[in-house]
């Protein structure tokens, strides 16, 4: 009876509002080349980013630009908000949680003052990255226009 049954995957929910695009045409070699791992990338309409599923924040960065967040399944996803967002040393962000926390999906993690990060000449688009893509078999990535929690990967 052991192995009857496969693993649905796990949902990758959208940590913002905002527009889907491909990781690849992120410009930042390190997202774009998957030199990370793979994933895709949202272009926020807000400043408001959220765990993208149940989990543990595993790593919350100082600057506060990006944290990370562990699956039950093993599956770790990072939400790196902008790009050379770090060199603002946590200047336009504003921490909800603190690192080793459980979370939902839909709490509330980091909020950013986009204008502010923007007007720091910051390019707002936010990876999300798997970081141990060669542990699953498949990545299911959405497009288009997405609202927060609403699916935006699939990963098996």
């Amino acid at each position: 009876m052991f192995g009857l049954f496969k693993s649905k995957g796990v949902t990758v929910l959208s940590p913002t509002d905002g527009e889907i695009i491909s990781l690849e045409s992120v410009n930042d070699e390190v997202f774009s080349q998957k030199m990370v791992g793979d994933g895709t990338a949202i272009i926020p309409h807000n400043g408001t980013f959220v765990a993208p599923f149940d989990g543990e924040i595993t790593k919350l960065f100082s600057t506060l630009h990006a944290y990370s967040i562990k699956h039950k399944s093993g599956l770790e996803v990072i939400v790196h908000i902008g790009l050379e967002t770090v060199s603002l040393a946590g200047d336009g962000f504003e921490a909800f949680v603190s690192q080793g926390e459980m979370v939902k999906a839909g709490d509330i993690v980091i909020k950013a003052d986009l204008e502010k990060i923007k007007s720091l000449g910051k390019d707002m688009v936010t990876p999300i990255v798997i970081t141990q893509m060669q542990k699953y078999t498949s990545l299911e990535k959405y497009t288009g226009a997405v609202e927060s929690k609403e699916p935006i990967m699939e990963v098996k």
